[in-house]
């Protein structure tokens, strides 16, 4: 495999490799759980990795270090260069503004690494405001599977709460703590953790789907006007693709099926066309306008689904630092 055609993962994956079972394990302990799976996965997708392409790997890196800007300084500097190589720049500032807020809750920690189910029959009897600090200090699509497996009565007024969180009081953090206790162990002093409750609503709402994004914001807005007013200012929506650059557009289209665009496209604005047309090869972007202008009505809830699916690829190619997203809830942390 040419290192060109690497993913961001794949590329973090070989320079571990490259650095050995202790010093790729230090990293991985700063991973979160979702980043821990994404490499992980890309090493066992690798094959005959040559020792060439681990020093091209390697090279990049040191280059890639050397121009860096400092996030810090003192000892924890190269750490932090390692992150930005690892995991990518945008990635890296997330994990290391993660680690600086110092929740030292091992029970929400411990969270992080149960799955969505687990943690939704954890919560379930939990006070509404319980609910939300644990969705608030999930992965947006962690928080987003949670959710949709919790009642639904009560996801209007957990997303409320989630998006007016900005500070995490320590008395609530140590009463999440005394809930898992018995289940997970341990409950240490938690100090106040400051939150952007607003990113964190918009990331989950985010990651759900269609339909179920569309009731929580028409209930948050029955509720609360200028709240989903400001949640919606920061959802990541198709529209927001015109914010993306033309070598993330390029890596999008490449994971893109020709039928989910086709339908995707349909109906939506023409600088959006033109957007995925002028990234296509001319012969790729004449076909793609055939094909549109064969297409008969499509009703709108497939053209949503098909866009959602798009969005989520947006949001795993960011989460990779494939790509880079303009709005504030594109970040997906």
């Amino acid at each position: 495999m040419a290192n060109t055609e690497m993913t961001g993962a794949q590329r973090a994956a070989v320079f571990l490799l490259g650095l050995g079972e202790e010093g790729a394990a230090a990293i991985m302990r700063q991973m979160s759980p979702k980043e821990v799976q994404a490499v992980g996965e890309a090493m066992a997708s690798l094959s005959d990795v040559s020792d060439q392409q681990v020093a091209q790997v390697v090279n990049e890196f040191t280059e890639r270090v050397s121009s860096v800007s400092p996030l810090g300084i003192g000892s924890g500097d190269f750490a932090r260069r390692v992150m930005v190589q690892a995991l990518g720049e945008t990635r890296a500032r997330s994990m290391i503004s993660r680690i600086h807020s110092n929740t030292d809750s091992k029970g929400m920690e411990s969270l992080k690494w149960m799955d969505a189910q687990s943690v939704a029959a954890l919560i379930r009897q939990e006070h509404p405001q319980i609910i939300a600090i644990v969705l608030s200090s999930l992965e947006g699509e962690h928080a987003a599977q949670v959710l949709s497996l919790l009642p639904s009565e009560i996801h209007t007024d957990a997303m409320i709460r989630v998006a007016r969180l900005n500070t995490i009081d320590p008395a609530a953090l140590q009463e999440l703590d005394q809930v898992l206790e018995n289940q997970l162990g341990g409950s240490p002093k938690a100090p106040p953790t400051s939150v952007n409750g607003m990113s964190a609503a918009a990331a989950i709402l985010n990651h759900l789907n269609t339909d179920l994004e569309t009731q929580l914001m028409d209930s948050i807005r029955e509720i609360d006007g200028d709240l989903s007013e400001k949640i919606h200012d920061l959802l990541f929506v198709f529209d927001n693709l015109l914010e993306v650059d033309d070598r993330g557009m390029q890596r999008l289209i490449r994971e893109i099926s020709v039928d989910s665009l086709v339908i995707a496209l349909k109906g939506v604005d023409d600088r959006v066309k033109d957007k995925f047309f002028k990234n296509m090869s001319s012969r790729a972007a004449e076909m793609l306008k055939e094909d549109l202008d064969a297409k008969g009505p499509v009703k709108l809830a497939d053209v949503e689904a098909a866009q959602k699916e798009i969005l989520t690829i947006v949001s795993r190619l960011a989460d990779e630092g494939e790509i880079f997203l303009g709005k504030g809830g594109g970040d997906f942390v």
